[in-house]
């Protein structure tokens, strides 16, 4: 179920205000003056594993933070409460100025030029999408192992990478979609910020752990 959530919360990330009004603009960066759909394909592939180590490196971080700690009740009512605190920024009940960013384009040349930016783009855009990306980092730290911290981010990681791809090739036939996505923004925020909030409150509670337990036994 955890990777479920983060798998989630990569996703929504993907459609968040500040990242999909640019993914069109991404996507003219792997595609430059060739048409070809497949070496469009093959640099957007390359970005995704860029930020995709660097997620994971954090996932690795926290995971570690999270092992050292395990077992402790205090480190899933800190997380919870964090995870708590983004879903009331996500619904602009609470202000968090630094969660808001955009990245600078670069020239893309090749599959190495695009997987710098991938890692530049992790960086980058972290206040973009920091609401989720801090969330599935929280669930990182709660995990109470180093390889469960990695496969969480690269679940959050997949979230964002596996629709970037399918957009790279076929962003043309996908306009109508996003713009739909775009129109309903309020609802959606309103939507994530909750969903955040109902997982942030059930870690502190203690209502999470139990639920994965029980989905654990059967």
């Amino acid at each position: 179920m955890e990777y479920l959530l983060t798998f989630l919360e990569g996703i929504i990330s993907f459609i968040s205000p500040c990242m999909l009004p640019m993914l069109p603009i991404y996507i003219s960066y792997f595609a430059g003056s060739d048409a070809k759909k497949s070496k469009t394909f093959v640099k957007a592939l390359a970005f995704v594993f860029g930020f995709t180590l660097v997620f994971c490196l954090l996932g690795l971080i926290f995971g570690t933070i999270g092992s050292a700690v395990a077992g402790s009740s205090i480190v899933n009512i800190v997380c919870g409460a964090i995870i708590t605190v983004f879903g009331l920024s996500y619904m602009d009940i609470i202000k968090i100025p630094i969660f808001r960013g955009s990245t600078k384009a670069m020239k893309i040349t090749g599959v190495l030029s695009a997987f710098v930016f991938g890692m530049i783009f992790s960086v980058s855009l972290t206040p973009c999408i920091g609401v989720f990306l801090g969330s599935a980092l929280a669930l990182a730290s709660s995990s109470g192992t180093v390889l469960k911290g990695l496969l969480l981010l690269l679940a959050y990681s997949a979230g964002i990478g596996i629709p970037f791809l399918i957009s790279a090739v076929l962003i043309d036939s996908l306009k109508g979609a996003f713009n739909a996505i775009k129109k309903h923004y309020k609802v959606i925020n309103i939507v994530c910020g909750i969903f955040l909030i109902i997982v942030g409150v059930s870690m502190m509670t203690g209502i999470f752990t139990k639920l994965l337990r029980v989905l654990s036994l059967g």
